[in-house]
């Protein structure tokens, strides 16, 4: 018998259910067939500059060839082993060299595999901490238009709205600091911790850019007032940097610019270099001898199948190799052009709040204020689609956050379709 030609697109339709997609109203979606560098190209051999890194996963390019060669290697050697009573040495390598880059004093590394699931970890270490110290503190701070995660904790602390309302009631107490892109946040956690200082665990925030919050870039001041508060309380500061970690606001961590250190960092997203999903808490001495103990109930029971994948160590490891002069060149070349495409875009009608941090524009477009459900984004990523760029505004937010390796003529491209889309409302 003859075998069938395979209909990609009628299987997708038929068997595939795509996140964050409205499959009511979407059209099919793009086949891609292969990546190289900034570009994805199409079945139909199309090449399209991909601005947003896959949704900000991919650092130095696509199929960079350093780590695909690492994972190639590690692939034929050990895929996989059990991480709880077993070790090896990318997991332990790469812990070492997270401890070495990472802000001081974070010297312990919890691997799990995704953004959501590096918070719930920091979450759980964060609460148990204090039940280990026979401390009842049960309350974790946030901060309003935040953005940590999908599961359930992660939703928790994140802001309430449109991605959390189907799941409200079960999701648990937070304290909720204001915005502090237009807020003094740390007189407001001032006020908190004189009402319930005895019960706040801890705080977590997004340091310096508020990320699906719509690229709310806040100020290192108050990320610094912020640390100087948690500290002088003895209250745990999470930092997470799933989106900003690994040099997407200038330097390799967003705590950097405030110079500061929290006890928890979640990172995900580019740790890997956009190859393979994988996720890591780092924490203080301090948290893990906490849980350090003859007393098997006070292990953190946490953990995930892959968690610690001789692959994604593999990969992670190559990918801080590439992290040099050449890198932070590249990362400059790209915040330049950001900052003159700030300047040309602000003067353009429909066009207010245009910001630049590190590879990172952003702006919003059109009436403000109508949110992840405005209907500006949709039309603009098509009209991008259109031209060979992907972009997917967050609602009314327009951004970009390419790939480390992505040229000024391939920046100028998309500046380019934006501006003729702006100018077309």
């Amino acid at each position: 018998m003859t075998a069938q030609p395979f209909d990609l697109a009628e299987a997708d339709r038929r068997h595939v259910w795509h996140p964050y997609t409205q499959h009511g109203i979407a059209g099919d979606p793009i086949a891609i067939a292969r990546a190289s560098g900034a570009y994805l190209y199409d079945t139909n051999g199309r090449a399209i500059f991909d601005a947003i890194s896959s949704w900000w996963v991919t650092l130095h390019g696509h199929a960079q060839p350093e780590i695909a060669d690492a994972i190639a290697e590690q692939a034929r050697t050990l895929e996989q082993v059990i991480f709880a009573g077993f070790t090896h040495e990318p997991g332990v390598r790469l812990a070492a060299e997270l401890a070495r880059r990472a802000p001081a004093g974070l010297q312990r590394v919890f691997y799990s595999d995704n953004g959501s699931t590096a918070v719930e970890v920091a979450v759980k270490i964060a609460l148990q901490y204090w039940q280990n110290r026979g401390e009842r503190r049960r309350l974790v701070v946030a901060l309003e238009n935040a953005y940590h995660g999908d599961t359930f904790g992660a939703m928790s602390v994140s802001a309430r709205g449109l991605f959390t309302d189907p799941f409200a009631d079960h999701l648990f107490e937070v304290a909720r600091l204001p915005d502090p892109v237009e807020h003094d946040v740390v007189a407001a956690l001032e006020r908190l911790i004189a009402e319930r200082a005895g019960e706040i665990a801890a705080v977590i925030v997004e340091p310096m850019v508020l990320a699906a919050g719509g690229m709310r870039m806040w100020p290192a001041q108050a990320l610094a007032g912020l640390r100087e508060l948690t500290a002088a309380h003895g209250i745990l500061l999470i930092a997470d940097e799933v989106l900003t970690g690994f040099g997407r606001t200038g330097p390799l961590f967003a705590c950097e610019h405030a110079g500061i250190s929290p006890d928890l960092m979640c990172l995900s997203k580019g740790i890997t270099g956009g190859f393979v999903p994988f996720g890591a808490t780092l924490a203080t001495e301090q948290l893990f001898a906490a849980f350090r103990s003859e007393d098997r109930k006070r292990t953190l029971f946490h953990g995930h199948s892959y968690a610690g994948n001789p692959i994604a160590c593999a990969a992670a490891l190559a990918s801080l190799a590439l992290f040099g002069d050449r890198c932070a060149e590249r990362r400059c070349t790209i915040e330049r052009a950001h900052l003159r495409a700030a300047s040309r875009l602000a003067a353009l009608p429909n066009v207010s709040g245009a910001r630049v941090l590190g590879t990172i524009l952003a702006f919003e477009l059109g009436a403000p204020d109508r949110g992840y459900l405005s209907g500006v984004g949709p039309a603009l990523r098509t009209f991008a689609l259109d031209r060979g760029i992907l972009l997917r505004p967050l609602g009314d937010t327009v951004y970009l956050l390419p790939p480390y390796c992505a040229t000024e003529d391939d920046l100028a491209r998309a500046y380019d379709a934006i501006a003729e889309f702006t100018e077309a409302l």
